[in-house]
């Protein structure tokens, strides 16, 4: 291959195809979900337990003595929960497996003196032992969240199968509840009182020891997330950022997206040399890597095959984000991914840029215009902007930024004029006003981050909503036309998601299924901006370098999207602080990573 990267023998890309889901945890946890959906059936529908399944139903783990529907229920869903942990081989999740199958069994033979529903549950827990050493993934990096989310989600779920609990004997209820009784009915059971509705019978108390274990069940699981030891995402060290930027140093020109390396929310395994490395971040269970590997590329395969080792340590779904070409064959040759072009960047040459030509009619207009209505630009790099300006820029950026969370991962830094980020380039509008602003002048703001000695890469774009339309394109161009005198050559502007999509499908003779997809494609950029960057794009005629999503099986690939939509700040799971607390807070990692910076600084 070019580019000198050495191959690897057949033995050691079977060993880094990465955690492929084994035979053993998969009909293991189908197993579980079937006999929890058993076990909830049997708790939760009269006519389930008088069916011909009530035979099975009966020896299942949690359906026996006075508590039968209660435990079936706690069963079932205690048996569900575990399902997707055994899948990816969980340690915690196997553990807990073992101790409630033997739960089950002692049970079974101690209240119903059932010998087949103890057989049933040590057959169930036999593959279990016998695969133990298939079990071996340790924990995902979780936070405290996690237990308002199982609240939330564990509530709503009580509430909606308890609705079902109060309404399946509808021969036995007293009077006809309306569904505001009955909802209040489950409210009251969940937290162990009697509710408005009444049976006849025992139906009263079956309905009661259910809707208990329901709200046992929520509040125990809760306080479980709640209180476990924390095993936090990981985050880049101050040792791993400086050994980064060694390596940028030396091979950052390589890939346009190496600064963002830099991200302080990523983790970093390095190749056994140590002149390498992948930089990553798990979300919903994905290793998500983002561009090439940093650093020497004859020692990618170290770094790739760490990486690999990590994501079968936790069972983790390995994927990488807007990687190269070159990158892309690296990966998919030593791991046996597969790889599917993802889009396209604009970079833009120096040397060959200019407003002139009718191509560029349309910018050059939009640029006159604005400096005709008295906007003034500034190209500097951050080290040159004092503290007080600077500040002014963050506190502008934060406030314009549109969204209430910071988006980007594989392409945006996520500061701005950290003392350690020096040779970044900022771009400026200003304004002189009758009445200033918040932030004087300040009216839009590009910020780039290096891209090897002669070259940046933009990270991000922010201008004052109440500025002239064109504030991108007038600071492109001036960064463009300053670039000479910073010794930059190439400027890395947006990623263009399927644009060659977009392009062949506006095209005379495109066909029905490529004009459908790009329809398709126009259709979601109403959300995710997949048009309007192209066309942004297009605008500076650059030219076009494909990235590349690297991935494991077909099947992976909607988890992997959702997972890079997180990552990148278009899905969000967790409730949004108020603005001003998020200003706060900003302000405070502000301060302390200036004080971490100058230490290191000085330091050095």
């Amino acid at each position: 291959m070019s580019g000198g990267v050495p191959s690897r023998s057949g033995r050691a890309r079977r060993i880094l195809r990465g955690p492929r889901p084994e035979a053993v945890p998969v009909l293991v946890s189908r197993a579980c979900t079937l006999v929890g959906a058993l076990d909830i059936a049997a708790g939760v529908f009269p006519r389930f337990r008088h069916s011909r399944m009530h035979a099975l139903a009966e020896v299942l783990p949690g359906s026996f003595g006075p508590f039968a529907a209660a435990l079936s229920l706690s069963a079932g869903v205690l048996l569900l929960l575990l399902a997707h942990g055994l899948k990816r081989r969980k340690r915690r999740a196997w553990r807990a497996a073992v101790a409630l199958l033997p739960a089950g069994a002692v049970a079974e033979f101690v209240y119903r003196h059932s010998i087949v529903g103890a057989v049933i549950s040590m057959a169930l827990l036999f593959p279990l032992l016998r695969h133990r050493d298939e079990f071996t993934a340790l924990p995902d990096p979780r936070s405290r969240w996690r237990a308002l989310a199982n609240f939330v989600l564990m509530g709503a779920g009580s509430l909606a199968l308890g609705l079902v609990i109060v309404s399946v004997h509808p021969n036995l209820m007293v009077g006809d509840p309306s569904l505001a009784d009955r909802l209040t009915h489950v409210v009251y059971g969940l937290f162990g009182f009697e509710g408005p509705v009444d049976y006849k019978g025992n139906t009263s108390w079956t309905v009661a020891f259910s809707l208990g274990a329901l709200g046992w069940l929520t509040a125990v699981t809760t306080v479980y997330l709640a209180f476990r030891p924390e095993h936090p995402a990981a985050r880049l060290t101050e040792e791993d950022e400086s050994r980064l930027r060694a390596l940028l140093a030396k091979h950052g020109r390589r890939d346009s997206l190496g600064h963002f390396a830099l991200r302080r929310d990523k983790a970093v395994v390095f190749s056994p040399s140590g002149k390498a490395a992948v930089t990553y971040r798990v979300v919903s269970g994905v290793m998500l890597a983002s561009g090439d590997p940093i650093g020497d590329v004859e020692a990618w395969p170290g770094a790739i095959e760490r990486f690999m080792d990590e994501a079968k340590a936790h069972s983790w779904t390995p994927a990488v984000m807007g990687c190269s070409e070159t990158g892309g064959e690296v990966w998919t040759r030593e791991t046996g991914l597969d790889a599917l072009e993802l889009g396209d960047e604009a970079v833009v040459d120096v040397a060959d840029f200019s407003l002139a030509g009718r191509a560029m009619r349309n910018v050059r207009q939009m640029v006159k215009r604005i400096e005709r209505a008295g906007y003034e630009t500034r190209v500097r790099r951050i080290r040159d902007l004092g503290e007080a300006e600077l500040e002014r820029v963050r506190m502008a950026a934060e406030d314009w930024r549109g969204t209430d969370t910071e988006r980007g991962f594989s392409m945006a830094l996520g500061r701005i004029g950290d003392a350690a980020d020096g040779d970044c380039l900022i771009a400026t509008a200003h304004k002189q006003d009758d009445e200033p602003g918040e932030y004087g002048d300040l009216k839009a703001v590009l910020h780039f981050v290096p891209w090897g000695e002669d070259g940046v890469s933009l990270d991000l774009m922010r201008r004052d909503r109440s500025a002239d339309p064109g504030m991108n394109e007038l600071l492109i161009v001036a960064a463009l036309q300053a670039a000479p005198k910073f010794g930059i050559s190439r400027v890395s502007l947006n990623f263009a998601m399927f644009r060659s999509a977009l392009a062949r499908g506006e095209k005379i003779g495109a066909g029905p299924v490529l004009r459908a997809w790009r329809g398709l494609l126009v259709f979601l950029s109403r959300w995710f901006q997949i048009e309007s960057l192209y066309k942004f794009n297009a605008k500076f005629q650059p030219r076009w370098e494909p990235r590349f999503v690297v991935y494991r099986a077909s099947a992976d690939l909607p988890r992997i999207g959702f997972a890079a939509m997180q990552a990148e700040g278009f899905v969000t799971l967790a409730l949004p602080l108020p603005r001003f607390l998020r200003r706060r807070r900003a302000a405070a990692e502000r301060t302390c990573a200036h004080a971490v910076a100058e230490r290191d600084v000085r330091a050095a």
